[in-house]
């Protein structure tokens, strides 16, 4: 691991030396300090998320607004239509996994993560099997196009997957797989501000759905990395897994406790964007209206005031500080939906293994992204 691309190694840094809010060179303030974070992320009217030019539902929504289309949102990921999706999710991971190589290296993120999350997420959104090679190619191009900070290709590969999520879109308005979540999507309605309903428009559905997969495709990957580079590199972790794994559902709390933690430790979530509506203390520092601020979600759960040691794994003991989804009106619609599954591809992998180690250097996510762009390892 190369340690000077590891944003952690800056987070705790500035951390220790008490700057929980700093200016930035381009004029922006972080916020890395997890009391700080929690302050801003909790405090909406003070902190707003209409950050982008462009439409963002429901996350770039603030107020009133925000809580008439989130909704909407948390309609379609209630606990029980997770555990409806269950199933279809764990018989996916289990295949994944079965056709993986043994004995020789493989990368975790693009030959286990990338083919996962782009089948479980066209299995919950009803999407067909010949899109599953488009949305990994996809996920590629953006992943380069991010890394690379280039404006013309993140335009060219946003507008491409604006394309891909329009064309299903158009597809159930004609009436195709009406009842899948994509289908459900398009006839919802979302209330108006004088209490009445109105359908969503064709813009707020993309909006929509490229929320859930644009940004999940690529977080499920990611999450993965960080779960199986940290159980490679710790045998005794690895075994307690194994066994908690083994006894599944019976240990299911134990179990999603401990992939919390381990994204905590090493949070592939790096930040969200705000803006300032009226001049406001933070940390120490004074903010005034219309300044840019970034909340660093791996920073603030690193704050050694409050996870003294932050590479310890305690799963219940930090597990009520824990911001690895957010914290407030944002906090991540998708939680429970991406937990149950991590946890069937983390299960299905420890499952259909003895032993995973490790096989080289891997390489990390240069900021914006996070945690690790490979993680070569070999399956026993």
């Amino acid at each position: 691991m190369d340690a000077q691309t590891d944003p952690r190694t800056e987070y705790d840094r500035l951390l220790h030396a008490g700057c929980p809010v700093q200016r930035q060179a381009d004029g922006s303030w972080l916020v890395s300090g997890h009391a700080e974070v929690v302050a801003a992320a909790t405090d909406p009217q003070t902190f707003s998320s209409a950050v982008s030019r462009f439409l963002q539902v429901p996350n770039g929504l603030d107020g009133d607004e925000h809580a008439r289309y989130r909704r909407v949102v948390d309609s379609f990921m209630t606990s029980q239509q997770v555990d409806a999706l269950q199933e279809g999710c764990q018989r996916i991971a289990d295949q994944v996994v079965e056709d993986l190589p043994r004995g020789q290296r493989l990368d975790v993120v693009s030959d286990l993560g990338a083919p996962f999350a782009v089948k479980a997420q066209c299995h919950w959104l009803g999407w067909p099997a010949r899109i599953e090679p488009v949305l990994v190619d996809w996920m590629a191009d953006n992943q380069r196009a991010t890394a690379a900070r280039d404006d013309a290709a993140l335009a060219e590969v946003a507008e491409r997957f604006d394309a891909i999520v329009g064309e299903q879109v158009a597809a159930r308005r004609r009436g195709e797989s009406p009842d899948d979540v994509t289908g459900q999507l398009a006839r919802a309605t979302v209330e108006t501000a004088d209490g009445g309903q109105q359908p969503l428009n064709d813009a707020e559905v993309v909006s929509i759905l490229r929320n859930w997969t644009a940004g999940d495709l690529g977080s499920l990957a990611v999450c993965l990395g960080v779960l199986v580079y940290s159980v490679a590199v710790a045998p005794e972790l690895q075994q307690e897994l194994r066994e908690i794994a083994a006894d599944l559902p019976g240990r299911r709390d134990d179990f999603d406790r401990a992939i919390d933690e381990l994204l905590r430790i090493d949070d592939p979530f790096l930040s969200n964007r705000r803006v300032t509506t009226r001049e406001v203390e933070l940390g120490g520092q004074q903010l005034p209206a219309g300044e840019r601020v970034v909340l660093a979600w791996t920073g603030a759960n690193r704050d050694r005031r409050v996870f003294p040691d932050p590479d310890h794994h305690d799963p219940q003991g930090h597990a009520a500080q824990n911001l690895v989804y957010g914290i407030g009106p944002h906090v991540c619609p998708g939680r429970e939906l991406a937990t149950m599954e991590l946890r069937v591809v983390l299960t299905a992998l420890l499952r259909g293994t003895t032993n995973i180690t490790p096989d080289g250097t891997g390489d990390r996510n240069d900021a914006p992204l996070g945690g690790w762009a490979e993680v070569p390892v070999v399956l026993d």
